[in-house]
């Protein structure tokens, strides 16, 4: 089992910072790469760029929190949540690792 986690690429889980704008302030956020890429993914699907999806998110928890403690760690969550909500893309990927 710890293979699937061990082997992965150190690329993955190395941070990045970017910074964006969100309600007019210039913020950095700091993730790893995966979560960039998984962020990336949801706004291609959405239609938007990775920054669009960021501030949309920012505005629509503030909208039903009213605060963000941790953003960054808002972000990821929202991730896991976005792949746990695709359990197709589970079974494809096992269909075809055990057709091989």
């Amino acid at each position: 089992m710890c293979e699937l986690y061990v082997k992965a690429d150190p690329i993955l889980y190395e941070s990045r910072s970017r910074s964006l704008r969100i309600r007019g302030v210039v913020t950095t956020l700091r993730l790893e790469n995966q979560f960039w890429d998984i962020l990336r993914e949801i706004a291609e699907v959405d239609g938007m760029t990775t920054n669009q999806l960021i501030t949309k998110l920012y505005d629509e928890v503030m909208e039903y929190r009213g605060e963000v403690v941790n953003f960054a760690s808002f972000l990821r969550v929202s991730c896991t949540r976005y792949l746990a909500q695709r359990p197709q893309r589970g079974a494809e990927v096992l269909s075809l690792v055990q057709s091989r």
